[in-house]
């Protein structure tokens, strides 16, 4: 089993727990379904549930209805996976924005908690 940690900025705000709070019950309910896949599976999930996006940072896949949606996160120290960015998809291909944004969590995140750690 791995632990999820959702990634908080140095103000103390999350954009995880921030994009979940918008989401309606059922489409939480799926999220919630697809982050406990990937706590319980960890680098071992696959397509269609993850995949890898760039370097370090991975995604989660969720399709629900029409909407699609993208958790990007990183694993950290042996069973940490960090949840850095999570958005609607609405397009064919991530944006590199979205890419860029996660990275910078990243890297912000592993100064500031560089063995691993939760707030």
């Amino acid at each position: 089993m791995y632990n999820l940690v959702f990634y908080t900025a140095d103000r103390g705000d999350s954009p995880i727990d921030d994009f979940l709070d918008r989401l309606g019950k059922k489409s939480r309910a799926k999220v919630a379904a697809h982050l406990s896949l990937l706590a319980e599976q960890g680098p071992n999930l696959k397509r269609p549930y993850a995949d890898i996006v760039r370097g370090k940072i991975r995604e989660l896949r969720i399709h629900h209805g029409s909407n699609q949606y993208r958790i990007l996160y990183f694993f950290q120290v042996l069973d940490q996976i960090v949840l850095v960015h999570a958005f609607s998809k609405k397009e064919p291909q991530l944006k590199k924005k979205d890419i860029e944004l996660a990275e910078r969590r990243m890297e912000e995140w592993m100064r500031r908690f560089p063995a691993g750690g939760k707030i």
